[in-house]
């Protein structure tokens, strides 16, 4: 791996991330509020949909030869994956959803990388991946544990949410398509399957006064975490591969939480930032940054 494509995809993972911690919070606020999950993943998959139509002309709608792939990437980045994880963020509190969610997903996809492509992965980076999975239950704290609120059915859709983005970081890397072209199959594709489902509560929530929060969640969930988001990522992918790129989710929950400082007034405690620490240090050593140096044969 050349420095030039470590360092390109090193960036648009980081800017990834930053995205998804932000759509995190924005999410919660839309299913908790006036938009059921329907509504905003309408929202979601239509914008790109529409700005990428023309990437279709050339690609196709039903790529030959690849359909089954193109398939998992809808599932696993697309309607499915969407409505999953909104539903799980009715149940579960946002600060749970940041190490759940993109604090997993490196772990499913560094499982799914050994299984489906036979990667080797060395004892840094499982280091790296012990220090990501003790970050995690740093930040979180005892939310995670308290099944007595209910929350739990929020944790287990989560995860399930996270195994599926997985499966769509392994299907892209193995389609070959494009990051643009990935986004513009999975757009059309879930607006296709959310459009029985979440046309009737937008024009609802249209009526009854709410169109700033829709054009804001348009903006949020089609341009950022639609467009941008799914973009930088792809690259990232295409750049770094499947696991490494993957690793950089990890960073969400912490980045999360130092936007609630100046945003929300929220100041993490000595447990939440001894967590941020390691889940950094952790994808450092799984996304390969810092590696063991080799040595030549005399």
């Amino acid at each position: 791996m050349n420095r030039r494509n470590t360092l390109i995809g090193t960036g648009a993972a980081i800017c990834a991330v930053t995205i998804w911690a932000a759509w995190i919070v924005g999410t919660r606020h839309a299913v908790t509020g006036s938009l059921p999950p329907e509504a905003v993943g309408l929202l979601r998959m239509a914008v790109p949909a529409i700005l990428f139509a023309p990437v279709l002309l050339r690609t196709g709608v039903a790529p030959r030869g690849i359909m089954l792939l193109v398939a998992l990437c809808v599932i696993g980045a697309g309607a499915p994956f969407f409505i999953i994880v909104a539903t799980g963020m009715k149940f579960a509190p946002a600060a749970d959803i940041g190490p759940l969610l993109p604090g997993t997903m490196p772990l499913f996809t560094a499982v799914l990388s050994v299984f489906v492509d036979r990667e080797r992965i060395g004892p840094l980076r499982l280091a790296g991946y012990a220090l990501v999975v003790a970050g995690i239950v740093a930040i979180a704290g005892r939310g995670l544990f308290d099944f007595a609120s209910g929350e739990w059915r929020g944790h287990v859709l989560v995860l399930i949410g996270a195994s599926l983005w997985a499966t769509y970081t392994i299907a892209f890397r193995r389609s070959r398509l494009g990051p643009i072209e990935a986004a513009a199959l999975i757009g059309l594709w879930s607006t296709l399957l959310l459009l029985p489902f979440g046309t009737a509560p937008l024009l609802e929530a249209w009526r009854a006064g709410h169109g700033w929060e829709i054009a804001a969640q348009a903006v949020i969930q089609g341009v950022f975490s639609g467009i941008l988001g799914l973009v930088l990522y792809g690259i990232a992918v295409a750049r770094l591969g499947a696991s490494r790129a993957a690793a950089f989710a990890a960073l969400a929950p912490g980045m999360a939480a130092l936007i609630a400082v100046p945003v929300l007034g929220e100041v993490p405690d000595m447990a939440a930032i001894a967590g941020i620490v390691a889940t950094s240090i952790g994808v450092a050593l799984a996304s390969g940054a810092i590696h063991a140096r080799q040595t030549t044969p005399a």
